[in-house]
């Protein structure tokens, strides 16, 4: 009799698990063979360009790290910034060059995954991006949980507009930025691609001409140009030129994973 009860338990029990619904978190299956970017800088890279109708789905093969506990990653929707540890306010989140980026990743390589940890703040200067600091040990912090379903491929970076003023000392605090993620991760030749501003004020004339000889000073680094491209308010990208940046982007990410 007892044996019955036990089987009879047993049967049920099964038929309410095979009843009940799975967790949607569950329902989108987790690569353990991504590969990995991490996206940090300030305002531009966090995205102020409005979300239009054909940057609002989800990517196929591309997911966004949440670092949320049971549901550490999500298909990448915009906007992508939704979950940095440091960022602004939830609706100053919009359209970055991340989008643009892993779509046109993807279309390279069909075959692959792709996961992105975005973890921008704007307003930031690269003083406060520093090593020691918080916004880098975070970016650090959340890439590394993240690198549990992936390896680290390259960094996308976007920042400079706090330092516009003082362009001629920003070089030496770039390579230190990228010497130390490199070091921290074990990966001396990380693939860096930097993004030059927009030439929409004068004074960013000669910053964005510091920054093309950053291939000469450390390799395996590229410089995403910003001609032909346009704001909403002479600093901030429009839509239009944050998919441009984008694809940009991903151009000189694949030249140096080749």
């Amino acid at each position: 009799m007892n044996s019955f009860k036990t089987k009879a338990r047993l049967l049920l029990v099964t038929a309410f698990l095979y009843g009940c619904k799975t967790p949607k978190y569950l329902t989108n299956k987790v690569p353990n063979d991504m590969e990995v970017y991490l996206l940090i800088g300030q305002s531009n890279m966090a995205g102020r360009a409005i979300i239009e109708p054909q940057d609002s789905d989800s990517l196929e093969h591309v997911f966004l790290f949440t670092g949320e506990k049971g549901n550490i990653w999500n298909k990448a929707v915009n906007p992508l910034n939704t979950y940095s540890t440091v960022r602004k306010k939830l609706s100053m989140q919009k359209l970055g060059p991340g989008y643009a980026f892993a779509k046109a990743m993807i279309k390279a390589n069909p075959n692959k995954n792709i996961g992105l940890v975005v973890n921008a703040k704007g307003g930031t200067s690269i003083e406060e991006w520093a090593p020691n600091g918080t916004l880098y040990q975070q970016a650090v912090i959340r890439t590394s949980k993240a690198l549990k379903n992936g390896v680290l491929k390259g960094v996308l970076w976007h920042q400079g507009e706090s330092n516009t003023a003082h362009y001629n000392t920003y070089m030496p605090k770039l390579i230190t930025l990228i010497k130390a993620i490199r070091n921290d991760f074990n990966l001396p030749n990380l693939p860096f691609v930097v993004g030059q501003l927009s030439p929409d004020k004068p004074e960013r004339i000669n910053f964005n001409k510091m920054l093309l000889e950053l291939p000469k000073s450390i390799i395996h680094t590229a410089v995403v140009k910003t001609d032909s491209t346009s704001t909403i308010d002479k600093t901030h990208f429009d839509s239009a030129s944050q998919r441009l940046l984008g694809r940009r982007y991903a151009e000189e990410m694949l030249k140096l994973l080749d």
